[in-house]
């Protein structure tokens, strides 16, 4: 259990958003908070350093954002980051210092960390993102079951119930996410570990792990 708690997942002092993890275990409890605390941070942010952009929007002035890309609010674009061509933002995210939303990729109620790339077609949803987290081309989380039960975190021996509907992933530091992945709604990767490309993901990968796309998991020598 104590491999997915936040902890063990992330680095703290690699997000803008550490004092959201204030007071919670598990990574998901954080998604319902997203939104009000983008509106509480972004009032304190040093105007010399964040422009604000439009309704609860605020920029980071070193940040690059192609004039095609679409930001809603809430929303914080850290230092040096860089949203790329027709990505689309709808809203409650928070992207860190030299992260990369790429060419029409979405993100929705999401933290990326510092370093974060989402470069190509991807969807993240109702997700976090751990520091130098890396999603291939086309891969996507998935954040709503099929039959819209609520999310079960599929923890060995011991399920969790997050009480949510909409849970994407929960990426720890530096997991790599092959090209055309899926990952499935309250999968959980631990740190340092990879995803095969074109696998279908579900539940909870152990940190130093390879996820093949048959579905077998090793652990990394």
């Amino acid at each position: 259990m104590n491999t997915i708690t936040i902890n063990n997942l992330y680095t703290l002092e690699e997000t803008i958003a550490a004092d959201l993890f204030n007071d919670v275990t598990y990574p998901w409890e954080v998604l319902p908070k997203i939104s009000a605390f983008i509106k509480e941070l972004g009032a304190t942010l040093n105007p010399e350093v964040y422009e604000k952009r439009g309704e609860d929007i605020w920029v980071a002035k070193s940040a690059k954002v192609a004039p095609t890309a679409c930001l809603n609010g809430p929303l914080i674009v850290d230092e040096e980051a860089e949203i790329r061509h027709c990505a689309f933002v709808r809203g409650s995210a928070i992207v860190g210092k030299g992260a990369v939303v790429g060419n029409s990729t979405e993100l929705k109620n999401v933290v990326l960390f510092n370093k974060v790339q989402v470069p190509h077609y991807n969807y993240v949803g109702d997700s976090i993102l751990g520091y130098k987290a890396h999603m291939g081309a086309g891969s996507i989380t998935s954040n709503v079951k099929s039959d819209k039960t609520l999310v079960v975190i599929k923890a060995i021996g011991n399920p969790i119930e997050t009480g949510l509907k909409k849970v994407g992933a929960m990426l720890g530091d530096n997991v790599e996410v092959g090209c055309n992945s899926v990952l499935n709604p309250g999968t959980v990767i631990g740190k340092n570990s990879n995803v095969y490309p074109t696998s279908c993901v579900r539940g909870v990968i152990p940190a130093n792990s390879i996820h093949k796309n048959s579905g077998e998991i090793i652990a990394k020598n």
